[in-house]
């Protein structure tokens, strides 16, 4: 089994031994790489490197070497336009493989783009960008909204699936052709009490989706934590959890839709463990109720925070890792009851790609 860690000090390839992970190789060094895609022996990854703007690299070769290709570009904004939101590559904030070779890409400022040629070239989806609702969307934690979750369906390569920071979910069933939004049964406190239900007003901080039981869905709200098992057409919450149920991260079990984990923080307002001990939550009856896994973990001054692509679990379902903001790298081999330490010393991670 092998791990890729972007960082913001670059890319750390690890490889499992069968007792404990081993950094093998480094690239990047210095460079924020903020998102990563395996798909076979390819290997993406994106290069955000401040004012020198946002690179894409790909390697053919397992990792062995990486050359630059194409990034999304945006159209030009028409002259006549009052859209407030920049035309132009802000963050490439994720990657994901379709069926036959695609490539989706979503974007801060809310663009998504797909790829037919290993990303040599991009096509901006004008159906979701031209959305009248789109200038209904907000920035979350950026200035601009962006797409951070792209759940392509495993078994029907038309219907693809975006979660959007502030803009709610969407679905296409034809391949981009059109949208409908996903959003019934969530609710944003952030706004006045009259928008609480707007479906393009909705925070979903990173949406998954079960593999094998596709109409189940878990979602780690900016309020709290929802569910689908009705494949998106509708959400509910999910209450009492302990003792957070603020967060960022969320993964489901690849097997089994009512088995998920997340990693609490204190809240919107203090983004760090609850009462500085760390803790992975898990529910495997649905969200009926929840263990909490601390075993491994900082019980003292932890002041780690999970982000939305730092999360992973193997293809089983057994074996998870974690990445934090302090650089902390975790991982458990008894799907999540315990944890073992990886490292304390890397940059703070910013996504984590599990390999067989």
């Amino acid at each position: 089994m092998k791990l890729l860690a972007g960082t913001r000090k670059g890319l750390f390839m690890l490889e499992y031994n069968g007792d404990d992970w081993v950094i093998t190789d480094r690239r990047f060094t210095g460079d924020p790489v903020p998102m990563l895609l395996p798909v076979q022996r390819q290997i993406f990854a994106v290069l955000g490197t401040g004012h020198f703007g946002i690179h894409l690299h790909r390697s053919d070769d397992d990792g062995k070497s990486f050359k630059e290709i194409a990034v999304p570009v945006y159209p030009e904004k028409p002259e006549t336009s009052d859209d407030p939101c920049p035309w132009s590559l802000e963050m490439i904030w994720a990657l994901e493989p379709g069926h036959n070779g695609k490539l989706w890409c979503g974007t801060i400022p809310g663009g998504l783009f797909s790829s037919v040629d290993c990303g040599e070239s991009w096509q901006l989806n004008e159906a979701l960008w031209n959305r009248p609702s789109r200038r209904d969307w907000q920035g979350g934690g950026y200035d601009w909204p962006g797409i951070h979750s792209i759940c392509v369906n495993p078994s029907n390569e038309r219907e693809v699936t975006v979660a959007i920071s502030i803009g709610g979910v969407f679905r296409t069933s034809d391949d981009g052709v059109s949208w409908e939004p996903r959003g019934e049964g969530l609710r944003a406190d952030y706004v006045p009490p009259s928008l609480a239900h707007d479906v393009d007003q909705q925070d979903p901080h990173r949406i998954v989706q079960c593999l094998t039981q596709p109409d189940h869905w878990w979602m780690q709200h900016h309020n709290g934590i929802w569910r689908s098992t009705d494949d998106c057409k509708s959400w509910t919450e999910v209450t009492n959890v302990s003792p957070s149920n603020f967060g960022f991260a969320v993964a489901c079990h690849p097997n089994d839709g009512n088995t998920a984990w997340f990693v609490p923080a204190s809240g919107d307002d203090c983004r760090v463990p609850v009462d500085g001990k760390m803790a992975v939550t898990k529910t495997t009856d649905g969200g009926n109720s929840f263990q909490q896994f601390r075993d491994g973990l900082p019980q003292g001054d932890a002041y780690d925070l999970i982000y939305r692509h730092c999360l992973e679990v193997c293809d089983k379902g057994e074996t998870l890792v974690m990445g934090s903001t302090t650089g902390n790298l975790w991982f458990s081999t008894d799907a999540g009851t315990s944890w073992h330490t990886i490292s304390n010393f890397l940059p703070p991670i910013l996504c984590l790609k599990l390999l067989p």
